[in-house]
């Protein structure tokens, strides 16, 4: 998505900069509530669903993202190496999905439900700092 967002460069910035914030922020509240909430329910209750997959996933997929298309677009804008960039961006947030998925895996056998609850509050929290950096 950054090397999309630099592609874009600044002709469709001034489209979606008012608005990109606010639809990350409001998937994020989306998904990080419907994982509070999950965190919070009985064990008896129906579950609504795996979380980490289908359309809650690709709603938390496209509100990152979006936040990563605007890095993309700043960088067109300060003229970096966008190969560059993008393969240290790519190869950090590799390596932090993996760091994620296998302290994700052992925290949620060790913690249970309370690890669903850290997780949409982690989730609100990323969608938080995007307005603030935006709104500031």
């Amino acid at each position: 998505m950054t090397f999309l967002g630099w592609l874009a460069g600044s002709s469709i910035s001034r489209w979606i900069e008012n608005f990109d914030h606010w639809v990350a922020f409001g998937l994020l509240l989306f998904v990080g509530a419907r994982l509070i909430r999950s965190g919070f329910s009985n064990a008896e209750e129906q579950k609504t669903g795996d979380l980490s997959r289908g359309g809650l996933l690709v709603m938390v997929s496209v509100a990152t993202s979006i936040d990563a298309l605007a890095v993309g677009l700043g960088l067109a804008l300060i003229n970096v190496n966008i190969l560059q960039a993008s393969l240290v961006i790519g190869i950090v947030a590799s390596a932090l999905s993996v760091v994620g998925l296998l302290a994700g895996g052992v925290l949620g056998e060790k913690f249970g439900k309370r690890m669903e609850i850290l997780g949409g509050l982690i989730l609100i929290g990323i969608g938080i700092r995007i307005l603030i950096t935006h709104l500031a």
